[in-house]
């Protein structure tokens, strides 16, 4: 009877324990009747099995996302990594490109997000850029950001000095370099590409946000990651007080290694950040969460198969583009023009 008793005290601990023993949900959301200063997302991204073509998927919370135009392209036209950008006139500008070998970067432009049309196209000439004599003709994952302050947009994208061998395949990804270029409107830009960062690191993927009085440039670490370089394939972020640098070298990893492709949102109640970013090669998504771009970081739970951990969510097979905050009613109008996949 005591034997019986023991057990059923062990098994009660034990439930409560499974109850009870799991992560709280994230900060940022809001509360009550409170009206949310972000009122939905838009992921603009590619797919595992259809690499480089445009998708959409959406969220009303940063957390759990639902694919539209039933997990169909969005835009047939479009090729590259997606990046959009909201400029000074209200219109959508995304940036991409046929391939990293393509000489030319292919800019969209949208009133709405649903129909696109071309903008402009720009070539640059990679051997003209200063103190990067040897760069190969390659151009990685065009990214777009508007500066209210200087009135215009900073296009960056990342591109290698050193081909890889068959010794050491990873020397080409070492030798990417994070360029620059300046225009006011996306169809003429100002001189020739620069590089972005005075420091000698491999850099990809990488983003400038202004917050406050700061510029923060996130970035992929490209450096293969060893006991040496610990922060080698993760995600990190450089500051600086002006738009072009110098940007400080970057902060301790935000993600664990082997993660590319970051995205950053601010939580509907505009108070946290939450940091995406995928683990290759198209394995899952991670998030990390701040109360501000300096940090300290911490990692949600997510992709554990059992709901009650997961804090956020994705479509199946959905594979690196970018998030941006855009309104209720643009939202209405995406899921009424595409349709929503629903859990």
């Amino acid at each position: 009877m005591k034997t019986t008793k023991q057990f059923i005290l062990l098994l009660a601990v034990l439930i409560g324990f499974s109850v009870t023993a799991q992560q709280p949900d994230p900060p940022g959301q809001v509360k009550g009747n409170a009206k949310a200063k972000n009122e939905a997302y838009l992921f603009a991204h590619m797919t595992h099995n259809d690499y480089g073509r445009l998708y959409y998927s959406v969220s009303l919370d940063g957390l759990h996302w639902e694919n539209l135009n039933s997990g169909k392209r969005v835009f047939e036209d479009y090729k590259g990594h997606p990046d959009i950008c909201k400029g000074p006139d209200g219109k959508y500008y995304i940036a991409g490109n046929t391939g990293d070998d393509a000489k030319t970067i292919n800019i969209w432009v949208s009133d709405d997000l649903i129909t696109w049309k071309k903008h402009s196209d720009y070539t640059p000439d990679l051997k003209s850029t200063p103190d990067y004599a040897h760069a190969l003709q390659r151009i990685g994952a065009p990214k777009l950001y508007f500066d209210k302050d200087s009135d215009q947009f900073i296009m960056t994208w990342h591109t290698p000095h050193l081909e890889g061998t068959k010794e050491d395949g990873e020397r080409y990804w070492a030798s990417q370099r994070t360029l620059y270029v300046l225009s006011k409107d996306l169809k003429t830009f100002k001189g020739t590409p620069n590089r972005l960062f005075d420091w000698d690191m491999g850099t990809i993927d990488v983003f400038i946000r202004k917050v406050g009085d700061s510029y923060y440039a996130i970035i992929k670490d490209e450096t293969y990651p060893t006991l040496y370089w610990t922060t080698g394939k993760t995600i990190r972020i450089g500051k600086s007080k002006s738009l072009l640098g110098p940007y400080s070298l970057p902060q301790q990893s935000i993600s664990p290694n082997f993660r590319e492709a970051p995205m950053l949102i601010p939580s509907p109640d505009d108070k946290i950040w939450y940091m995406y970013y995928e683990q290759y090669p198209g394995v899952s998504y991670g998030l990390s969460i701040a109360d501000n771009l300096n940090g300290p970081w911490y990692q949600a739970s997510g992709y554990t198969f059992f709901s009650d951990w997961d804090k956020y969510s994705f479509p199946e097979k959905v594979r690196h583009g970018c998030m941006v905050t855009i309104s209720k009613n643009e939202y209405d109008g995406l899921v009424k023009k595409f349709g929503i996949v629903k859990k």
